[in-house]
């Protein structure tokens, strides 16, 4: 079992009264996890310790705080066998998944530290005589950084590591589904040398987390705040921080359209579908949840597609012998249940998979999707993809654009320019094409439109997140002043 405590001030720090929660595996509902339940004294703390630190971390040159980041990937890549267990046991994902954690969020911290010395600001020409007027850019001060379970080693670090390399200091609330995992991120900043107070991390109960939110929001020295999960929590952030006039960046919930036009590569369509729609069993924000098909290549796509999906199955991880794991929690299971019998029940045809009784769910595709139907606007979360057929081109763009989200997109045709004149029309803050719905890089502007959220993570798109642009003049020789 992992034992877990929150970090303050670079020291592992039991919660008051030593207050604890427990986390099960999905699959056995043994406890795999015990962690620290913080109350609201504890995540004061650790927002506490965290403004002590920002004039030391502020003030470090670039490259020191460059040298951190660097060595914390470095350290943070070392934990690849540590990751592949706690994602087993928290999430019952595979062990390929906590390896692909690791590999995407090292290069994070790589692309993160390459940002240190990037916060620039530029001459600003003034009317006034010998006036030197500058646009500057400044960290901000404390960020709270909240991160999900889905991709939970992504995510974490995604959630801190721009901020840092700002010259912000972190209070980083961990996942309560997975803080063992997420407790590697800050055990490798620490390792990399981070000063006391730069990186905290905050653990609580399931039934804590409103109000642990809610104080750290509410802190003085917290003036940003970064999260990423579902639509429904997110609305809960943006009121809290509406409410103190902090800045929110907001990365929520997808219901990825990937629209396959008649001149598509067929093949490749049907590769890029299953990777998009099952990937870590489709419990990716960006997962393809609609597979928008044009008449003339639709019938042989989806019969390709159908065999295909027919060969991805579930299993228990620690086997490593089928491609996915499980969903989250019976909860999840539930719900994907109950989206599967609403289409059947309006005359989707199930073309693989189908309601499980267990969390290791098999890929399931449903044919015949229509608006009636809870799954087609409903994000699912899990391994279910579900098949449109549009009328034409036209339509099929109507479709993609018939939901409240809009993360991530895709569109296959073989005419780049076609595909490029669809793309344009998609609402969504991404659009991939002849590429998945799923993909992430450490240097790219990630983020959606409309319900999926504002703001962008990524580089040099994040330097604006989590800096403050000030105007600075200097005034050289008299100045005439009318009185």
């Amino acid at each position: 079992m992992f034992d877990v405590a929150m970090l303050v001030n670079n020291q592992p720090t039991p919660a008051h009264n030593n207050r604890v929660f427990d986390c099960k595996n999905p699959i056995t509902g043994e406890v795999v996890t015990r962690a620290a339940a913080a109350t609201i004294a504890d995540a004061r703390a650790a927002a506490d310790a965290a403004a002590e630190a920002f004039p030391v971390w502020s003030e470090m040159s670039p490259n020191e705080r460059r040298a951190v980041l660097l060595k914390a990937a470095d350290c943070l890549a070392a934990k690849a066998d540590q990751a592949a267990q706690t994602v087993m046991q928290e999430m019952g994902a595979t062990p390929m998944w906590g390896g692909f954690n690791i590999h995407l969020a090292s290069s994070m911290l790589r692309e993160a530290a390459a940002m240190t010395t990037q916060l620039t600001g530029e001459i600003v020409p003034s009317d006034v005589p010998g006036m030197t007027a500058m646009a500057v850019r400044q960290p901000v001060g404390v960020v709270l950084g909240i991160a999900p379970w889905n991709a939970p080693i992504i995510l974490g670090v995604r959630s801190i590591a721009m901020p840092l390399a700002c010259g912000n200091t972190v209070v980083f609330k961990a996942s309560e589904i997975c803080p063992a995992t997420h407790q590697l991120i800050v055990e490798a900043l620490v390792e990399a040398g981070a000063p006391a107070g730069v990186v905290n991390m905050v653990t609580n109960a399931p039934e804590d987390a409103p109000d642990i939110v809610k104080a750290l929001i509410e802190h003085p020295a917290i003036r940003r705040v970064n999260f990423t999960g579902s639509t429904r929590v997110g609305r809960i952030i943006a009121r809290l921080c509406a409410e103190q006039l902090k800045p929110a960046l907001l990365e929520l919930g997808g219901k990825a359209p990937m629209v396959v036009l008649d001149d598509a590569n067929v093949d490749a369509a049907v590769n890029a579908a299953a990777f998009g729609a099952y990937m870590n069993q489709g419990q990716i924000c960006m997962s393809t949840e609609r597979l928008i098909v044009t008449p003339g290549i639709a019938d042989e796509f989806v019969d390709k597609l159908a065999a295909k999906v027919q060969t991805i199955r579930a299993a228990a991880p620690e086997s490593q012998s089928e491609i996915l794991g499980a969903v989250v929690n019976q909860a999840a299971l539930e719900r994907l249940n109950r989206l599967i019998a609403d289409a059947e029940k309006k005359g989707g045809q199930i073309l693989a998979g189908g309601q499980s009784d267990s969390v290791l769910m098999d890929a399931t595709l449903i044919d015949g999707v229509t608006r009636s139907m809870q799954v087609y606007k409903e994000e699912s979360f899990g391994p279910l993809l579900s098949i449109i057929r549009a009328q034409d081109e036209e339509d099929a763009i109507r479709i993609a654009n018939d939901s409240d989200y809009g993360l991530s997109s895709a569109v296959f045709s073989q005419d780049y320019n076609r595909a490029m004149a669809v793309a344009k029309r998609i609402d969504s803050g991404i659009c991939h094409i002849n590429s998945p719905t799923v993909q992430d890089e450490a240097q790219m502007p990630f983020g959606g439109v409309k319900d999926s959220g504002y703001g962008r993570f990524g580089s040099k798109a994040a330097i604006a997140e989590f800096t403050e642009l000030r105007w600075v003049t200097n005034q050289a020789g008299d100045r005439h002043y009318p009185f």
